[in-house]
């Protein structure tokens, strides 16, 4: 870089950005539960102090806050309770015919969600351009955020999963024109047309149910600052860059599960590492005691144990037989043939508490099918 204003100007100037650069790599570190040690960097110290105000993030974060959880059964029960609301909603609709046998129940549900789950990562991962690792974790945390709360039965995750998807791009300034958005569907203009109008309704209401809580932190950061790390401070590992390939699989593995509301992202990446290296025979324990610093007990058995935990709901994942999809997607869709034209049972797609009229959407959601996606 060249400078060409005057030396009092320059040095102000150089100092932004060598304060700018130090926060961004000091915070990339401190995403991973630990502290940059400045020895080496003694000069700078003022610096590094100042640079302490930005490692809140994650800690400080509407995810630490608002979408971390500490068990489990606090997400079933929530999803449970968005299953039920949505029958007895429909039901207090008394139609003729319409019975509690019609419904999906909390498993067929489950079912569903992992199907269309897959979907949206299969169609992010063949994206054109490419979609960046952390839109693509994005974007798969809204749809998981949006049926914490919200049923199946009520928004077609077959819409929602594209919605969550254009929306992450936005958030993560991956750009893209809706155009070049719905163009990865398939090649017929019209399905595309019709895709990217349900798309742009659904927007708002996906932010709405997302509490406005846009940003998301993934564990891929903090992937490469505990390879950094590795690099630099644990020479008994000579090549940390072996374990990329398997760390970066575990943490697409679980991204299909519950850990991104239960862990903070370090704890899955530091997992990510942990099982790279257990499959390659590689004993990280003295990682955690001398780099690190756990070498309390107690410190270091919580932290065996939220791995473990980590570990477990990765390695219990599974896709849904094709015949339990097929059986539910026929339920599911006899539901949305029945109520998906209700104005009292389907939330407006704006603002649910004020006199905002919607219009009418251009087209109905039956107008295209999960057949649309079939190039994926």
């Amino acid at each position: 870089m060249e400078w060409t204003d005057p030396p009092e100007q320059r040095a102000g100037r150089q100092g932004r950005y060598l304060r700018n650069g130090l926060a961004r790599f000091d915070s990339l570190l401190l995403m991973c539960g630990y502290e940059l040690r400045t020895a080496a960097l003694e000069p700078h110290a003022g610096v590094l102090a100042e640079s302490r105000v930005t490692a809140a993030m994650y800690h400080n974060s509407s995810q630490k806050k608002f979408w971390t959880f500490s068990k489990e059964t606090n997400l079933e029960k929530l999803r449970i309770e968005a299953n039920q609301k949505f029958c007895a909603k429909a039901l207090s609709l008394r139609k003729p015919g319409i019975s509690e046998s019609i419904f999906l129940d909390p498993s067929e549900e489950k079912v569903l969600f992992r199907h269309y789950e897959k979907r949206l990562l299969d169609f992010c991962t063949v994206f054109k351009p490419a979609m960046p690792k952390s839109v693509v974790g994005t974007a798969c945390m809204y749809f998981r955020r949006f049926y914490l709360n919200n049923s199946l039965m009520e928004y077609h995750p077959r819409t929602i999963m594209l919605t969550c998807a254009y929306l992450s791009c936005k958030v993560d300034e991956f750009n893209v024109s809706s155009t070049q958005f719905v163009g990865n569907l398939q090649e017929n203009p019209a399905a595309q047309e019709r895709a990217l109008e349900q798309i742009l309704e659904y927007e708002l209401l996906l932010i709405q149910q997302l509490n406005f809580h846009l940003v998301i932190h993934n564990p891929y950061r903090p992937l490469e600052g505990f390879l950094i790390d590795l690099k630099t401070r644990y020479p008994l590992l000579e090549n940390p860059e072996m374990l990329r390939k398997n760390a970066e699989d575990f943490l697409n593995r679980a991204a299909m599960t519950d850990t991104g509301l239960l862990f903070s992202p370090s704890q899955i990446a530091l997992t990510s590492v942990f099982n790279s290296a257990a499959r390659a025979g590689l004993n990280m324990e003295p990682y955690l005691i001398e780099c690190m610093g756990l070498k309390e007990k107690e410190t270091l058995s919580k932290m065996y144990d939220a791995m473990r935990r980590i570990a477990n709901l990765a390695k219990e994942y599974e896709l849904p037989k094709a015949e339990e999809v097929a059986v539910c997607k026929q339920k599911l869709e006899r539901i949305h043939a029945e109520f998906n034209s209700n104005t009292n049972l389907k939330r407006k797609h704006g603002y649910e508490d004020d006199d905002h009229v919607v219009k009418k959407p251009l087209v109905t959601e039956e107008e295209w099918t999960d057949e649309d996606l079939d190039i994926l």
